[in-house]
């Protein structure tokens, strides 16, 4: 990636964002997706240095998918959540609708629309998929495809208390620009951990979702 030769999201997000997305990203599902020995791009946790895989002693072998929604704004923004305290995986954490895909799942794109109607309400109807991102590794064991869509402004939301305490919106032109994010390090079971955090007012956007954020920069953005 080559950041000096990147467009300034700030100035072409309302006007080109979907244009771009549309040109550089595809609803073609990669074979890795549920094999692991397939080739193709893998982004992940530790994605900032892989040698680490091995050392962790961690796998990710289940497929899961989540929404990446871009609401059509006349300046774009993304829509996340709050994940609730009681949950087993990432409580309390901010992130994208979606969970594993379900053997009636007909595609990644038809898990993660049920996904988001199931936590927070979103219709299918007012959602319409442009294109996967890189498929994403996780330390829980999730082998999670990004569906990057374009969202209609006029939903109304009926989040589920058992998955989100919240759901909110945070500009796209500011998740695109790469001097917000931070790297961080953190101990994982005696192993240095580096990871992407974008801090927004009060939400620290870290984690999966901000690896997942990193990716669509580079995707549809970065030269």
């Amino acid at each position: 990636m080559n950041e000096r030769s990147a467009i300034s999201p700030g100035i072409a997000a309302a006007d080109t964002f979907f244009e771009r997305a549309r040109e550089r990203l595809r609803l073609d599902v990669p074979p890795a997706l549920t094999d692991p020995n397939a080739k193709g791009i893998r982004r992940g946790d530790l994605d900032l240095d892989p040698s680490l895989w091995e050392r962790a002693g961690v796998s990710a072998t289940r497929p899961a998918a989540v929404l990446v929604p871009i609401v059509d704004r006349a300046a774009p923004t993304v829509l996340l959540t709050q994940r609730t305290a009681e949950l087993t995986s990432h409580a309390g954490q901010i992130a994208f609708p979606g969970g594993k895909i379900d053997p009636d799942d007909e595609s990644p794109v038809a898990a993660a629309l049920r996904e988001a109607k199931e936590e927070v309400g979103l219709l299918p109807m007012l959602v319409e998929p442009i294109g996967y991102l890189d498929l994403y590794l996780t330390f829980s064991g999730f082998r999670i495809l990004p569906t990057v869509a374009r969202v209609k402004p006029d939903f109304s939301l009926t989040l589920n208390p058992r998955e989100v305490t919240e759901a909110f919106e945070v500009p796209l032109d500011f998740l695109m620009e790469p001097a917000n994010y931070q790297r961080k390090t953190r101990d994982w079971k005696g192993i240095a951990r580096d990871y992407y955090a974008i801090p927004f007012g009060k939400r620290y956007i870290w984690g999966i979702t901000a690896g997942i954020l990193r990716n669509l920069y580079e995707r549809v953005y970065a030269a």
